[in-house]
């Protein structure tokens, strides 16, 4: 693996344990699409750090598990939002 990449997993895998933030949430910043940040954090991490691998899966379970509730806030927010602009 090239250094700048396993470089990038490490930066990647440390922002989401420091904020807990979705796959796409951290593509955004990172400037990365979020299948790169999915395989960085799913196949190339358990090479780099096993145990920081374990952590991440399970901030990515819980993301994946409160996904909908996201969605639907979304929404909501975005019908809600406009009624608020037109009053």
């Amino acid at each position: 693996m090239q250094d700048y990449i396993e470089q990038r997993v490490l930066e990647i895998s440390n922002y989401i344990l420091e904020t807990g933030a979705t796959v796409r949430q951290v593509a955004k910043v990172f400037g990365v699409s979020k299948s790169t940040v999915h395989k960085d954090v799913t196949e190339r991490l358990p090479y780099i750090n096993r145990f920081i691998a374990r952590e991440i899966k399970m901030i990515l379970e819980k993301n994946k598990a409160e996904r909908h509730l996201r969605g639907g806030e979304a929404t909501r927010q975005k019908y809600t939002g406009s009624e608020k602009d037109s009053e």
